[in-house]
């Protein structure tokens, strides 16, 4: 039986050498490149989503300054509005001020000249009630008053 055992193996080392061999060039010639090839691929995927992250990031950065900016802006936008607001505010209120005050300066003036025009009124009325006074008397004194007088028909 030992013999046997020693045939068997002496038979199976001829196959364990060409195995042997052929994993030996099998490992070389097949797995080793497609090792190679599996960890260049893996390393290039992180590295693109390593790059895409980066890119991500960047691109984040660059929305925050932007939204930033963009809000910097509509600040500065609003403070001219509010600016130019108040200045025509201010331009209205002078203007107001302004008509205002010649309303009131023409105001004064027509209060003055009315009551010019009533002084002299007041002292043309004056001046002529004793004369229609006079008129008026002798035109009284002339008609004697009569109930059958013809100037009081016609009256």
């Amino acid at each position: 039986m030992v013999h046997q055992l020693g045939e068997l193996f002496l038979r199976a080392v001829p196959v364990a050498l060409i195995v042997l061999v052929f994993y030996f060039i099998l490992r070389s010639l097949f797995f080793k490149p497609i090792l190679a090839v599996m960890a260049e691929r893996e390393a290039r995927t992180l590295g693109a989503q390593k790059s895409a992250e980066a890119a991500q990031a960047a691109a984040a950065e660059k929305l925050k300054q932007y939204e930033l900016a963009l809000k910097q802006a509509k600040a500065k936008v609003y403070a001219e509005q509010e600016a130019l607001r108040k200045k025509l505010l201010d331009e209205r209120a002078a203007l107001l001020r302004d008509a205002r005050t010649k309303a009131s300066a023409e105001v004064v003036k027509a209060k003055e000249l009315v009551a010019e025009e009533l002084e002299a009124a007041k002292k043309q009325i004056e001046a002529s009630a004793s004369q229609l006074a006079v008129e008026i008397a002798q035109h009284v004194l002339q008609i004697p008053p009569g109930p059958a007088s013809p100037s009081r028909e016609a009256r």
